[in-house]
């Protein structure tokens, strides 16, 4: 069980704040910190008073909530409805009151007075640990990076964007496989789009088995024009469902991209002669619709036409 100090003043801040919390459970391995398999739990605790006073209002604890979504709602609802009781000049009772989620409010489960009411007494089989300041400073020491500081680090060292330091340092799996695939010669921004995007897609529930190098030799294969996009996105699940090598799946499954102008033709006069509308209208002037006959051609080669070359020998032919 951990305490926060009556410090947070919004919904969002409490929701981001237990984020942030998961994130630093994961990180050291303590728990996966699933709320919706009951790996964490929230129970708040919601006080009103006048701006510029120094003393709390009554406080009103909201208990069991197991989303971070309920958490911002449950939160939104009781600020909402205190408020409202206190503009009636209505007292605020202090008690536990629990959220449904169908309906959107909280409810009472038990009114409460002091400590005393919860009958504590000592518990003989957890006797008190004292924590001693030394041996805490030499745990703290052995502490892995924290996601704040990796989110820094992967936005000072790698030039990532806010959104993808963001996401990737609080994912400890997702950081790993990026900083491996970084270290095995990707560029840093289309790791993380490729991880953040494409690999995310089929991660559902297991976190599935990618070799970084395999996935650093992916992108390669596209900025060396080997293949194409589309292909490498067809290349992903068999990659992972293999462990096989990316080049040895492209042989394998036959999506090299075509740049030969004269191997691409008969595709691009095939699309040309299948799309009239859209020739009609490139003729007029429609700069969209070039777009559209390159995404034919794209179709009918399986994705393995090089874009630029089907785009160069469309205006070609429709000149």
């Amino acid at each position: 069980e951990m305490v926060s100090m009556p410090e947070i003043r919004t919904p969002a801040e409490a929701r981001g704040y237990l984020q942030k919390l998961r994130a630093i459970l994961r990180t050291l391995g303590v728990s996966d910190a699933d709320m919706e398999k009951g790996q964490l739990r929230c129970d708040v605790n919601v006080s009103l008073r006048p701006t510029g006073e120094a003393r709390l209002g009554t406080k009103v604890e909201v208990k069991n909530l197991n989303s971070f979504r309920s958490v911002q709602r449950a939160l939104e609802y009781e600020i909402q409805r205190q408020t409202e009781a206190l503009d009636r000049g209505e007292p605020i009772l202090q008690e536990t009151r629990g959220w449904l989620e169908d309906k959107g409010v909280t409810v009472t489960q038990r009114s409460k007075e002091e400590a005393h009411d919860y009958r504590y007494f000592p518990e003989p089989d957890l006797p008190p640990v004292f924590v001693e300041r030394a041996w805490l400073e030499q745990l703290r020491q052995r502490l892995p990076e924290l996601p704040d500081a990796r989110r820094t680090r992967y936005m000072q060292s790698f030039g990532l964007g806010a959104y993808d330091a963001d996401a990737l340092s609080t994912d400890l799996w997702a950081a790993r496989l990026f900083e491996d695939t970084v270290s095995a010669g990707a560029d840093p921004k289309k790791a993380a789009n490729w991880i953040q995007n494409d690999v995310a897609r089929l991660r559902v529930d297991s976190e599935l088995v990618l070799k970084a190098e395999h996935l650093a030799e992916l992108i390669r294969l596209v900025d060396e024009g080997a293949i194409g996009i589309s292909a490498a996105r067809q290349l992903l699940p068999p990659l992972i469902e293999t462990g096989k090598a990316p080049r040895a799946l492209v042989d394998e499954l036959g999506l090299a991209q075509v740049s030969d102008s004269a191997a691409l033709e008969d595709a691009v006069r095939g699309t040309i002669e299948a799309n009239p509308s859209a020739v009609t209208d490139y003729r007029a002037g429609k700069a969209t619709a070039i777009n559209f006959l390159k995404g034919q051609v794209m179709k009918s080669t399986r994705g393995k036409a090089n874009p630029a070359v089907a785009e160069e020998l469309l205006r070609k032919l429709l000149a």
